[in-house]
């Protein structure tokens, strides 16, 4: 089993000035010299939970800066929000800057206020993924795109500069639709997923469908599948507990819309909620996830996580360590993860 780090939440909220990144510097920089595979930087827009990610590759290039081995990688793109040409040029420049350790995990985004950058994209959106990771493929390996310049004439371009890779590793963020699974399969792209709202077996069950289309697809090809879960290891799990409790909370609440209906049994819409039913799912989703729904505790019982995920069929774990959780509690886990990812076999 591999091991990464996943970034989405710290201190959105805090007034500017130094220290918004430095979880994520650290991290990445533990990463690269103790053997981690990558370090993910999300996408997310207009909201101070996760606000402090609005553009991956930005991120990607510092961490590019500081690093010589681990690979850097988009978690996601929300590839609707963007012009194929300009995600292909972006990470290019990334790629060159990190010499060649790119990857890109292409999402359809959920959030309908994000797509105040493209208000036109949001219909069609999932489609746009599936054409987006053709394109952005064509570019990268130095095919030309039709377009239109400004005088409305017709023209082919070509993304620069050219990137140190010759194939762009990709994945595609899927939930709880196995449709979009299936699709992943289909481009011959990896699984980045999640647990929310889904169990271990409906996990499972999906993960087995994307394997079996991708080896019919692509002449035996099994597929990448990364598994996003939060993230805080240390001595004791009733202290761990005490350092997620809030933030984990903040992250459930932020997230509801992805997994209350598996909660209560049928389908719910949260918007028509009172703080209240809000408290109540949000009490019940904690003592479902804690103890197994994220890398919670002590070494010895994040092995058991790390287990159940290989047993389902995941290759690797994003460990997502910065979801709110205090920065120096975040940074002292990291030696546990360090610790843990030592004792891991990997195949």
């Amino acid at each position: 089993m591999d091991l990464s780090l996943f970034y989405f939440a710290n201190d959105s909220t805090a007034a500017s000035g130094g220290g918004r990144y430095d979880l994520l510097m650290e991290g990445a920089r533990y990463a690269d010299v103790h053997g981690f595979s990558a370090v993910w930087t999300p996408e997310r827009h207009f909201h101070p939970f996760g606000g402090s990610y609005p553009n991956p590759s930005v991120l990607g290039a510092a961490v590019a800066a500081i690093t010589e081995n681990v690979a850097i990688r988009a978690g996601s793109v929300v590839s609707p929000l963007h012009h194929p040409l300009r995600i292909a040029e972006e990470w290019s420049v990334v790629d060159n800057l990190s010499n060649g350790r790119v990857g890109l995990a292409f999402a359809s985004g959920w959030n309908a206020v994000d797509f105040a950058l493209a208000p036109g994209a949001y219909e069609g959106r999932r489609q746009t993924v599936v054409d987006s990771v053709h394109t952005v493929r064509k570019l990268w390996r130095g095919e030309s795109l039709a377009a239109t310049d400004g005088r409305g004439r017709d023209i082919e371009v070509r993304a620069y500069p050219p990137p140190v890779q010759d194939e762009l590793p990709v994945w595609v963020t899927a939930a709880r639709g196995i449709d979009t699974f299936r699709a992943a399969a289909k481009l011959k792209a990896g699984v980045l997923t999640h647990v929310l709202g889904q169990t271990p077996a409906e996990l499972a069950a999906k993960i087995a469908e994307y394997r079996r289309v991708a080896a019919a697809e692509h002449d035996g090809w099994q597929g990448h599948v990364v598994l996003m879960l939060h993230t805080l290891l240390g001595d004791d799990l009733e202290q761990v507990r005490r350092h997620v409790d809030a933030p984990f909370r903040a992250y459930l609440k932020s997230s509801l819309h992805l997994f209350a209906s598996s909660l209560v049994g049928g389908e719910i819409d949260v918007s028509t909620m009172n703080a209240d039913d809000v408290d109540f799912l949000i009490e019940k989703a904690f003592e479902r996830y804690f103890p197994t729904g994220g890398l919670f505790g002590t070494i010895e019982q994040a092995v058991e996580v790390v287990e159940m995920a290989a047993g389902i069929g995941v290759d690797e774990l994003a460990c997502l360590i910065d979801f709110g959780v205090d920065g120096l509690a975040a940074l002292a886990g990291l030696e546990h993860l360090g610790k843990l990812h030592s004792v891991l076999p990997r195949g």
